[in-house]
């Protein structure tokens, strides 16, 4: 294919002639990558609301992944060899997208990324037990297809510690650091909680359904079969992979490092922007939200930056009563910025969501709150997982929280992208691919709570900046440690310098940071490029700017890279401009 398949064309409507055979080739090529993916990431599959009939979770043993590269190969040729005159923006969009992920894939492998996969914050035990939360188990047909589900997922296990040990025959070496969290996570979730995590569904269901059989053959594979390949997992990790880990954080250190993290911040960042730039940038960044700090600190009367963050870190007023109180209030304030949404938002999903407390088993391994999309199939609402160690949360941190992770943030734009009927299935439920973008979007969400009047105290404003700053510590931090040869406690210490969250909370972050390369590097650069795209549409358009179709534009462009999201959005800005005339 000749040219930019993003380049600028005029405004088409979406769809296709059925004569148009590039439109049809499209479809088809749709369809038979989509087909892949569900065949070679089922756990994504099921997450998205589609029901395969060999019931497996995972394919990670090194044949799936030899298979995997094969097949995307395959699917790639056919795809650089699309011919196209003309096409829709969201064609063209497709076409973009569809290339570049299966060039990812072909990627990673040549890098033997399946070698050293990452062992925290999302331990392999941590999947399974979101998988309980979210599969909906309401009659006999579903309760058997979990157990069988669960039958499977020893087999993953075992394929994950192998390909680890695989790995170390090779000649990679995993951060001693990484090794450790994992090992200690999953231990911890087994002591506490797991069992009951994972049996939770059928006990649901056996209140109004004779499924008592289905329960019994759940715990015996659990206890039989599920808890020992655990177990097993800990043993290696605790053994050959301790012995062999290296003692340096940064993945530049292992062999062939430093390609696979330039790779890892391609993938998660959507955009060919080297880490030295991007840590360059996150030192600006640290700049200017610094300031904007300090000038807030000023108009509440403090001295100095450093005396309201020890107000703030020390008073005690800023922690909640104890649990009941936290979620009670986390709860109402979410139905209060509920009520806002309809004068920024035209569309609402059809799915709703709550609000719980994350398991205590899991709570030190994970942030002070996430958030679960409901099921493509909208039969489970979403969850917005709050933390139980109110030390992790204080109170002034709320509204950016509730903002990032539930409506308008995550839990609301994943449920519209999945109403997306009109795009195809691999994009609409694409969501877990484009880091960039959903943080970058839950990150504006917290921004736009300024206009949404949700913030009504200085503190809930410097909690705001806060949760902005730390997104830009981490363009430091991560580069820092990954590339630029900075110590665990290097890292520390820039994060405790700037940020304002428990010793324990950004140690915790920082660990997260080594053991998930390149994760963190998505939000700030989202958030920066989406903001940057309505500073665009604002001064383009001028009086004809109307901020919610501004909102529905972006939502309805689906989980996309910021290059295709820019280009989406451009194509909308110039559409508006032609109407005016």
């Amino acid at each position: 294919m000749s040219g930019n398949p993003l380049a600028s064309s005029a405004h088409k409507p979406t769809g296709h002639d059925p004569a148009d055979t590039s439109g049809s080739v499209l479809a088809g090529l749709c369809d038979d990558y989509w087909a892949f993916c569900c065949e070679e990431q089922p756990f994504s599959a099921i997450l998205a609301g589609e029901v395969a009939e060999d019931n497996v979770l995972y394919r990670e043993s090194l044949a799936d992944h030899d298979r995997r590269a094969q097949r995307a190969a395959e699917l790639l040729s056919r795809a650089v060899n699309v011919e196209w005159d003309g096409a829709t923006s969201q064609d063209r969009a497709t076409l973009k997208l569809l290339q570049s992920e299966l060039q990812l894939v072909l990627d990673l492998h040549s890098l033997d990324a399946h070698l050293r996969p990452s062992l925290f914050p999302a331990t392999p035990d941590f999947n399974l037990s979101y998988l309980a939360s979210a599969l909906p188990v309401n009659n006999r047909t579903q309760a058997e297809r979990y157990v069988a589900l669960l039958q499977s997922a020893p087999r993953y296990i075992d394929d994950v510690r192998e390909s680890l040990l695989h790995g170390v025959e090779a000649g990679y070496r995993n951060a001693r650091l990484a090794i450790e969290r994992g090992a200690d996570a999953v231990e911890a979730n087994l002591r506490s909680g797991f069992r009951e995590t994972m049996l939770e569904p059928l006990e649901r269901a056996v209140a109004t359904h004779d499924l008592s059989n289905a329960k019994l053959d759940a715990a015996q594979v659990l206890d039989d079969a599920l808890a020992p390949a655990l177990q097993a997992l800990v043993d290696a990790l605790r053994g050959p992979l301790w012995s062999a880990a290296r003692e340096t954080e940064g993945l530049s250190t292992d062999r062939n490092g430093e390609a696979l993290y330039r790779t890892l911040c391609r993938q998660f960042t959507s955009l060919d922007l080297p880490p030295e730039e991007i840590h360059a940038l996150g030192l600006e960044e640290v700049s200017r939200l610094v300031g904007e700090q300090e000038a807030l600190a000023i108009s509440d009367n403090f001295r100095d930056l450093p005396s309201y963050r020890s107000h703030l870190e020390k008073s005690g007023v800023y922690t909640a009563v104890d649990r009941d109180q936290h979620l009670a209030a986390v709860r109402a304030l979410c139905k209060r910025i509920d009520g806002e949404i309809p004068g920024f938002f035209s569309q609402l999903p059809r799915i709703t969501y709550g609000v719980e407390l994350i398991p205590e088993a899991r709570a030190d391994s994970t942030p002070p709150a996430y958030a679960q999309p409901s099921p493509g199939d909208g039969s489970r609402p979403g969850i917005f997982w709050l933390t139980p160690q109110l030390e992790k949360c204080p109170t002034f941190l709320y509204p950016s929280l509730a903002l990032h992770e539930a409506w308008p943030g995550h839990l609301m734009q994943i449920a519209l992208m999945q109403e997306q009927s009109e795009l195809p299935a691999f994009r609409r439920n694409g969501s877990l691919k484009y880091t960039a973008c959903i943080e970058g979007w839950a990150m504006y969400c917290e921004w736009l709570g300024e206009e949404m009047g949700i913030y009504k105290s200085s503190a809930e404003r410097f909690g705001r900046l806060n949760m902005e700053l730390w997104r830009a510590v981490r363009l430091v931090v991560d580069t820092g440690i990954h590339l630029m040869g900075w110590s665990r406690e290097k890292a520390v210490r820039y994060m405790n310098e700037y940020v304002t969250l428990p010793d324990e909370a950004i140690a915790s972050e920082i660990d997260r940071y080594i053991a998930l390369p390149g994760q963190a590097l998505a939000y700030q650069l989202g958030n920066r490029s989406i903001r940057g795209l309505r500073q665009r549409a604002e001064d383009m358009l001028k009086e004809n700017f109307d901020l919610r179709g501004f909102h529905d534009q972006l939502i309805s462009s689906g989980p996309v890279s910021l290059e295709v999201l820019e280009s989406l959005t451009q194509d909308w800005i110039d559409v508006k401009l032609e109407t005016a005339g």
